[in-house]
C-alpha cells in the first residue's frame, strides 16, 4: 500500500512511555509503549490507517520499517498504481477482500487467512482495489519488511500463501493458545514464504481467562500490536505486567527467551521482530533505499515512467504521481541514543 500521507516523520511517545522504559536501544529487555498515530490515506477522501512503525525512537524492529492498520471501517479501496523498491510487502488481511495487481502479472484476491508478499527489489508497482463498487467492511495489516544488501538490487516478485504453518503457544493459566507462522519462523516451525534476513511475523490467539507462554528468540528483537481485544504483558521492567491495547505498539527488546501473555476476554495480536537489521535506511514515500541520492533517483524513474517499474497488470495511463521531495537531504532513520 501506498504511504499517501506523505509523512516523513514517525508517531510520538505514548505518554506511559517515561514510565515503563528507556529509549528503544538494543542493549537488553525493554517494556517500552508506542503510541499509533491516525493518518490519511489517499488526500481528501482518505482511508484512515493507524500507523505503528515507524516512531522516531524505533524506525525497524528487526528488518519490518512500516506497519499500517487499515481498519476496522467501512470503506471502498481504490489505491491506484504505485512503486516501492527496497522492500517486501506483507498483507495479512481480518475483514473484506480486496484485488491486487502488479507489474510481475499477478492478479489476485487478498481475503482472510492468506499471506500475500510482494517483493519489490529494484522496482515493482501494484494497486489495490476492494471487490465492490460500494463501501465494504474493510480490516488488514500491511507491513513492510526492509531488504538487506544482497537482495535489495534484485528482481520483483509475488507470492501467495493459503495454507500456513501453526504453533500451540502453551498454557501458565486457562487455555493453551495458538499462533499462526505468517512469515519467518516461530518456536522451530517455519512460514513457507520468501524471506532474506531472520524474522518473525505471527499471529497470536490468547482463549478467554488465560496466560500463554510465547516463546522467542534471545538474540532477535521483538515487538507486539493488538488486533483484537485487551492483554496483559509480563515480565514487565518492575515486575509488574504491562497492559496492551490497540492504540500502542509494545517494543520488548532483545535478550528474552519468552513472553507470557493474559486476556481476561480473549485476544488477537501480531508479534514481528528478527535479527537487528544490518544497517540504517532511508524510507521516503514507498521507497526505502540507503541514501538520498537512490531516493531521488527511484522518484524520478516513477515519474519518467521508467521501465524500472514496469505496467501494472490491467491498468492504463493511470497512477499515482510521487510528491514533492522535502526540501532538505533525506538522511537514514537512526535510533536517538
Amino acid at each position: 500500500m501506498s504511504r499517501l500521507d506523505e509523512d516523513s516523520t514517525a508517531g510520538g511517545l505514548s505518554p506511559h512511555t517515561a514510565t515503563l522504559a528507556s529509549p528503544a536501544d538494543r542493549s537488553g529487555p525493554r517494556m517500552l509503549l508506542l503510541e499509533t498515530r491516525e493518518v490519511p490515506l489517499g488526500g481528501i477522501r482518505a482511508m484512515e490507517v493507524h500507523r505503528s512503525l515507524p516512531q522516531r525512537e524505533l524506525p525497524l524492529v528487526g528488518a519490518w520499517c512500516f506497519l499500517d492498520r487499515f481498519g476496522p471501517q467501512v470503506a471502498r479501496m481504490r489505491v491506484e498504481p504505485h512503486p516501492h523498491t527496497g522492500l517486501q510487502t506483507v498483507t495479512w488481511p481480518y475483514v473484506g477482500e480486496v484485488r491486487h495487481r502488479d507489474t510481475v502479472g499477478s492478479d489476485v484476491v487478498v481475503r482472510r487467512g492468506a499471506l500475500n508478499l510482494m517483493t519489490s527489489g529494484a522496482g515493482i508497482a501494484h494497486s489495490e482495489y476492494s471487490m465492490s463498487e460500494d463501501a465494504v467492511p474493510l480490516d488488514a495489516l500491511q507491513l513492510w519488511v526492509a531488504l538487506p544488501e544482497s537482495r535489495r538490487h534484485g528482481p520483483p516478485a509475488f507470492e501467495q500463501h493459503a495454507v500456513l504453518p501453526e504453533v500451540t503457544l502453551p498454557a501458565i493459566a486457562g487455555g493453551d493458545g495458538g499462533a499462526t507462522v505468517v512469515l519467518g519462523d516461530l518456536a522451530g516451525v517455519s512460514s513457507p514464504a520468501t524471506t532474506y534476513t531472520p524474522i518473525v511475523g505471527a499471529e497470536l490467539r490468547i482463549p478467554p481467562e488465560s496466560t500463554v507462554r510465547v516463546p522467542l528468540d534471545p538474540a532477535w528483537e521483538h515487538a507486539l500490536v493488538v488486533v483484537e481485544g485487551e492483554v496483559a504483558v509480563e515480565p514487565g521492567a518492575d515486575g509488574e505486567p504491562v497492559a496492551l491495547d490497540r492504540a500502542h505498539l509494545l517494543y520488548l527488546g532483545i535478550r528474552r527467551d519468552h513472553i507470557d501473555i493474559a486476556s481476561a476476554a480473549g485476544a488477537t495480536l501480531f508479534l514481528f521482530g528478527g535479527e537487528p537489521f544490518e544497517d540504517d535506511i532511508v524510507m521516503w514515500w514507498n521507497f526505502v533505499g540507503r541514501s538520498h541520492d537512490e531516493i531521488v533517483e527511484a522518484r524520478e524513474a516513477w515519474e519518467a515512467d521508467s521501465t524500472r517499474f514496469g505496467r501494472v497488470t490491467g491498468h492504463g495511463d493511470e497512477r499515482i504521481p510521487a510528491p514533492p521531495l522535502p526540501a532538505v537531504r533525506l538522511t537514514r532513520r537512526r535510533r536517538r541514543p
